[in-house]
Parts: C-alpha cells; structure tokens; sequence
C-alpha cells in the first residue's frame, strides 16, 4: 500500500495553511498580520495591494494551532468527499467565493478584522449536506443541518466574543447557494 495524495485541493490549502502558521511562529512573526487578515471597516485601504489579496487569503491565516485544528479538522473530514463529488477545480472555485464574500463584506460591515477558515468550514458542512440530494426535493437532513448549525451561530451572534459568526452564516448560505446551482444542473 502507498499513501495517495487524495483530495488535492484540500491537502494543498491545509499544507500551505500549516505553513503560514509556522512561519508566523517562527520566521515572519508579521506574516499573518500582513499578508492573511482582512481588516475591517475603515481600514480597508484601496491603495495597498495587501489590503485586496487578503479579500482571500484571510482563509489561510490562523491565530494559532488550535484555531487550525478546529479548522482542519472538519475540512479533512468533509473535504476530500466534496471535491470526489464536485471536483478539485470546482471546489477550489467555491473556497475562493466563499473567501472573497466574507472578506469583502466584513469590509463593508464591520469594523473588526477577519482570520481563519471557518467561513469555508461552514460552506462545506452546509455543501454536504446536498450530496444526495435529488431534483425537486429538499432532504430533511439539509433542513436540520440549516437549523442546527446555522441556528447556533446566530444564536452566539448575540454574545461578545473574538470569533466571526458573521463568516459562518455567510459560509453556510455560499455553501446552500452552491449546493442548490449544482443540484439545480445535475441530470436527472
């Protein structure tokens, strides 16, 4: 037996995301900072380029390993099933619209910044729950998952804290919105 590089896509984001985090550890303490946090509202500056790369680089940036983990841990999980099932272009596609939309609209709405891949995490959890889905039909299981994860998150919108519930509800309805066109095209 050999160890495959299964989920292209998916290794490749978490590698590079590990890397950056070690990096920022280690060598290029401002690495993350610079290059990997969208700021928010009113720190936006049109003029820096760093300002408009981290409109999608934010989902590579972590705060530290265990912002990583939690992460990484689901997307290693839901992932590699998502990118068999839709491919490895096509799901890059959708990290990156994720990324852009919840960058571009913490700019616009808030004024703390933006760091991790949470909102991608959400994306996928609310993706998956269509991979069986059928034309013309709504799987209660989707349902549920809306209900449960989404629920929470605008539940703990409410409490003070450091984590954007924002890029989680915005993750999960790019998540819903991709399911839905990809249903929508599939044959019957």
């Amino acid at each position: 037996m050999r160890i495959k590089y299964n989920a292209p896509t998916i290794l490749t984001f978490t590698f590079i995301s590990a890397l950056v985090l070690i990096l920022s550890n280690t060598l290029l303490p401002s690495l993350t900072e610079s290059w990997f946090v969208v700021p928010g509202k009113g720190s936006f500056a049109p003029f820096r380029i760093q300002s408009w790369v981290t409109l999608v680089t934010h989902v590579i940036g972590h705060a530290d390993w265990t912002h990583l983990i939690a992460n990484f841990s689901l997307i290693l999980l839901i992932g590699p099933i998502l990118e068999e099932r839709y491919g490895s272009v096509a799901l890059l596609a959708m990290i990156f619209l994720t990324a852009l939309v919840t960058g571009v609209l913490n700019v616009f709405l808030f004024s703390t910044s933006l760091l991790g891949a949470s909102g991608v995490v959400f994306m996928m959890i609310l993706l998956a729950s269509f991979t069986n889905f059928k034309k013309g039909e709504i799987p209660l299981t989707f349902v549920l998952i809306v209900v449960l994860y989404l629920g929470r998150e605008l539940f703990n919108a409410l409490a003070v804290n450091r984590i954007s519930e924002f890029a989680h509800i915005i993750g999960g309805f790019c998540g819903s919105i991709f399911g839905f066109f990809k249903t929508a095209a599939a044959k019957p």
